[in-house]
């Protein structure tokens, strides 16, 4: 079992303990177009939680996935009907808990696996990391993979590289292998490739989508989406959890 929430307290206390890894999945419920539900990031962030689970389970790491955390800044997208954004000292605060209560539980090893490019929203995941290691010793360790960071990024293709990637062709992937009964696919095949230059009208101060050009809420190219990509792009997201897991936590694996 993978899913916390599935086990019983019982459960949970037999497998907690300071070598079990815990994945938090952090998303956004945020427009993503025309054509992909609201909880995009919230699916690509659990689906990458799971995965990566299971491919620890297989080197012999126990590791366990806890409900996802679905609402967080999500500012750049609060133009668009449905999407639900809060402030970033709430996010900061219950991130921070979220980890106190697990350290009581004696946890020490918990990952946050993040869908949601936001740089707000980022910022603010880096700086609980950060706060974290800075409160010293007795705390949980807690490692944020960051995917956006080029050492990742590379690995995710070219669509992500670019940065127009919302609601794009990979995230589009990822979902219609997820997740694929919630695709609009009549809407998706619809549209047209769009550029809006979102990475550099960021840099310049831009606030929303509808600044950037995005007016429905995406970029990329949705048409050419696949649940095959879809299903590539989860494994590599997969590893870059791994991955830094056993860089951070070697001793786990031995």
């Amino acid at each position: 079992m993978i899913d916390l929430a599935k086990l019983t307290w019982p459960e949970a206390k037999a497998r907690f303990g300071p070598r079990l890894v815990v994945l938090l999945p952090v998303g956004a419920t945020e427009a993503h177009g025309p054509h992909l539900p609201l909880d995009t990031d919230v699916t690509i962030a659990v689906a990458q939680a799971r995965r990566a689970a299971l491919k620890l389970q297989a080197r012999g790491v126990d590791a366990i996935v806890l409900p996802p955390l679905a609402y967080t800044v999500a500012q750049f997208a609060f133009g668009f009907t449905g999407t639900v954004t809060v402030r970033p000292g709430t996010l900061w605060s219950l991130v921070e808990d979220i980890i106190e209560a697990l350290q009581q539980h004696r946890i020490e090893c918990v990952v946050l696996c993040n869908a949601h490019l936001e740089p707000k929203h980022l910022g603010v995941l880096e700086g609980v990391c950060l706060d974290h290691v800075r409160r010293g010793e007795g705390k949980a360790q807690l490692l944020f993979p960051n995917i956006t960071r080029r050492r990742h990024a590379s690995t995710l293709g070219d669509e992500f590289m670019s940065g127009e990637c919302h609601a794009g062709r990979y995230e589009s992937s990822i979902v219609l292998a997820e997740d694929a009964a919630h695709v609009r696919n009549d809407e998706r095949r619809r549209l047209e490739p769009k550029v809006v230059g979102l990475v550099e009208k960021l840099r310049a101060g831009a606030n929303s989508f509808e600044e950037v050009g995005a007016d429905s809420a995406w970029c990329g190219d949705p048409a050419a989406a696949t649940a095959v990509e879809g299903r590539e792009l989860l494994e590599r997201l997969a590893d870059v959890i791994v991955n830094s897991v056993e860089e951070e936590w070697a001793d786990l694996f031995q």
